[in-house]
């Protein structure tokens, strides 16, 4: 089957559109045909690999030392059921489904740069929502755990105010979502040419990190939510850390590490079937321009989600 492989870690010249062995699926497994996958910026960070020496020392002892224990990456799945394992029960040959190879910190499995992925039954992977195509079904996993794993971290009651910096990612744009959805009065921090995406997903008030004195717009928050990380920052991020109120908090999504229990993926699946979860799409590119499309991600002003369909 046809893969992108990372050779090694750096640039995105090391990912090359490879033919590799199609995955059997085990008993307990299911063999995806993949529809549509998506990049991240975790996926970037594997790939770049040039983190400081302490975490890069940590990250190489997860993923491997000088290139991918396992040179496909991806952990994104939206496709269709073409086999099953002899003790799997919760879904048929023909099904579409979609999915995230993470259940857990110690049970993640990459692959889904591929046509094919096979996926124990019992991990992130659901019936994909009949209202969705396979490229939005792929826009949804990554950016939607990631923010859940942020929002139970509060305990946000009707109308308290919020502060998303990093809303036009595709964490944020589903934070902005699940906060709305809890009863939040949401502001988003992001550049002016992402006002109207931010808006139309339920922000309340908007703030143009890019402007001179932009702190000055800061009201006081219950939660200031970070959906960027150490990656990013200005004087508005550094002083939105203080902008709280006498009981509020600050968090961040550098802040330990992010947990993506079923319950959250199957609450995910069920809001975006009662549409009130839009995935929202940057670009989709083909399997063939990976390496144009990690690029465009590593430049770090995607709307959304970049997806690759397959």
């Amino acid at each position: 089957m046809k893969a992108i492989e990372c050779l090694k870690y750096g640039e995105v010249e090391n990912l090359v559109l490879s033919n590799v062995k199609k995955p059997i699926a085990k008993a307990n497994e299911v063999l995806i045909k993949i529809h549509a996958t998506s990049v991240t910026t975790s996926d970037v960070l594997i790939r770049r690999m040039n983190e400081p020496f302490i975490p890069k020392l940590i990250l190489q002892l997860i993923f491997g030392f000088g290139r991918p224990r396992n040179p496909v990456l991806g952990m994104v799945t939206a496709g269709v059921v073409e086999r099953k394992g002899k003790d799997v029960t919760l879904f048929e040959i023909g099904d579409e489904v979609f999915a995230y190879g993470s259940i857990s910190p110690t049970k993640r499995r990459f692959g889904s740069y591929a046509e094919y992925i096979c996926l124990p039954e019992d991990w992130n992977l659901a019936l994909k929502p009949v209202n969705l195509s396979f490229e939005e079904a792929a826009a949804i996993p990554y950016g939607g755990l990631l923010a859940s794993h942020l929002l139970k971290k509060t305990s946000i009651n009707k109308d308290d105010k919020i502060l998303i910096y990093g809303a036009s990612g595709s964490i944020g744009t589903m934070a902005i979502q699940l906060a709305k959805h809890k009863g939040a009065h949401v502001t988003s921090v992001c550049s002016s040419r992402n006002f109207e995406l931010v808006t139309s997903l339920g922000s309340d008030k908007v703030i143009d990190y890019t402007i001179e004195n932009a702190e000055k717009q800061l009201e006081t928050y219950k939660y200031v939510i970070d959906a960027v990380g150490n990656s990013k920052s200005s004087i508005l991020k550094e002083k939105s850390k203080k902008a709280l109120t006498s009981n509020g908090k600050y968090i961040s999504i550098d802040h330990g590490t992010p947990l993506t229990p079923k319950e959250a993926f199957l609450n995910l699946k069920s809001l975006a079937e009662q549409e009130k979860l839009r995935p929202v799409i940057d670009s989709i590119y083909p399997l063939e321009k990976m390496a144009e499309a990690h690029k465009y991600v590593e430049m770090g002003h995607k709307r959304g989600n970049v997806v690759i369909t397959i």
